[in-house]
């Protein structure tokens, strides 16, 4: 195809799903209640009253979406093990609950996909929660300890393995502005529970590594600050220190931001929480790091300093968020691919291989009476996004890999099942699958290894 894009030989190209969005089946085999069947269950908490009970019946159905996977020439899965699964009470592994992890990697290993497991997408234990949960320092064995009974089991046939999937949301939306599991609103909490993400990362890569890992990462997700004009430069500071920096920085061996730890002092929470010795574990070093996109975040400073944030979150004050600009995605978030261009380029400077790990956008579907799905606007978001990880790649990032969000329409969390990023619909109601226009799409890039250039645009 002329002008197509061509990206470097071996290119890992995939889709990614989480265990809570996609599994159901959350009273079968022995697995225990997590916190987002509980938060699912508070009035209000969800769009809709609904939860990931039933989701897209991934549990039973996996064979046929490995199938899917495979008739789509996509080499990679990113999935989740739920730790309620292995662990019912956080602690006490579950054969039956290992069991469908091993049959699920032996099913994408026979048809040469490359399975790439995160072991935490935010579906903690309930039991575990009910003990203090990720504030609690012990989170950090109790995490450990889970990730080498799975590794356990599953790494004889499992390369890649990411401890945590997007701390900032777990610690930030669950115990800081409470519209995620647990629902908790204190900004002095959330400090504390993302420190101990951090530090249950470090144990837990140091730990899979004496056992024999060969490619560890961790999965951030990551919002570039725009500024509104020439006088922002501080609101884009304080919002890349807490929810950029503050994850990558002693992830890579940087400690925590000088500024960030000046931005939230007033809380004393953060910096009482850190003991000798773990920044050195956080820092333990990683293979790869996985990297979630979707959108930045524009941003203005205030002409007060001290005056509060329009953003709930600890350390903003003196800033404001703006609202986002140009066609927007169902979610109301931004499309700028340029940022992910940047952004890597960016990361690529720390020395690391990138994956991104994400990447995708809610849109709406349209049924054909023949049955097929157009989603030309997910298409249209997909290789845009694709052409700006190459222009990336072409400026010197490492990037190796591309995981598209998601294989399937699934429970989005606080959102319930409104917004759909999959490239497969999904009919809850009958649990019938369907690629879309933007699944056969990302099949043909796979196939070639290529994306086209914006005058071969597709659709």
């Amino acid at each position: 195809m002329a002008g197509e894009r061509v990206f470097p030989p071996g290119f890992l190209w995939g889709a990614a799903t989480a265990a809570y969005q996609v599994e159901g089946a959350v009273a079968d085999d022995g697995r225990g209640p997590s916190i987002w069947d509980v938060f699912a269950a508070v009035p209000g908490a969800v769009e809709g009253g609904v939860s990931g009970a039933t989701a897209c019946d991934h549990y039973r159905r996996y064979r046929e979406d490995v199938a899917l996977l495979g008739d789509l020439g996509l080499g990679a899965y990113r999935f989740s093990t739920a730790w309620p699964r292995v662990m019912p009470d956080g602690r006490t592994p579950n054969p039956a609950g290992l069991a469908f992890y091993d049959r699920l990697v032996d099913s994408l290993l026979e048809r040469g996909i490359t399975p790439v497991v995160t072991l935490y997408h935010w579906d903690l234990p309930q039991a575990l929660e009910d003990r203090g949960g990720w504030l609690e320092r012990d989170i950090a064995s109790w995490f450990t300890d889970y990730a080498t009974t799975v590794h356990s089991r599953l790494g004889d046939r499992v390369t890649y393995w990411t401890t945590l999937n997007e701390p900032f949301c777990s610690a930030f939306l669950g115990y800081g502005t409470g519209v995620h599991a647990p629902g908790l609103r204190d900004p002095k909490l959330a400090l504390r529970a993302a420190h101990h993400h951090l530090l249950a990362h470090g144990h837990a890569t140091r730990a899979l590594r004496d056992a024999g890992a060969a490619s560890l990462s961790i999965a951030l997700n990551f919002s570039p600050a725009l500024p509104d004009g020439p006088d922002d430069h501080d609101a884009v500071r304080r919002f890349d220190a807490l929810h950029n920096r503050f994850f990558l920085d002693p992830v890579v061996g940087r400690g925590y931001p000088a500024d960030l730890l000046a931005d939230v002092a007033h809380l004393d929470a953060l910096e009482p929480a850190i003991r000798d010795g773990d920044l050195d574990v956080i820092a333990e070093p990683i293979d790869w790091l996985g990297v979630n996109y979707y959108a930045p975040t524009r941003v203005t400073s205030l002409p007060d300093r001290t005056e509060p944030s329009n953003c709930p979150l600890p350390g903003l004050r003196g800033m404001s968020v703006l609202p986002p600009q140009g066609p927007l995605t169902v979610t109301g978030w931004e499309q700028h691919p340029e940022s992910l261009t940047t952004l890597l380029v960016h990361l690529g400077s720390h020395g690391l291989p990138l994956v991104v790990a994400e990447n995708g956008a809610a849109f709406p579907d349209t049924i054909d009476p023949d049955g097929r799905v157009r989603d030309r606007d997910r298409v249209r978001y997909l290789a845009e996004h694709l052409r700006a990880v190459h222009a990336a790649i072409e400026a010197g990032a490492d990037v190796r890999g591309y995981l598209a969000w998601s294989l399937l329409d699934n429970f989005e969390w606080a959102s319930g099942y409104g917004p759909r990023f999959g490239v497969v619909h999904v009919d809850f109601a009958s649990q019938r699958r369907i690629v879309k226009d933007s699944g056969w799409f990302l099949a043909e890039v796979a196939a070639r290894n290529a994306v086209p250039a914006a005058d071969d645009h597709p659709g």
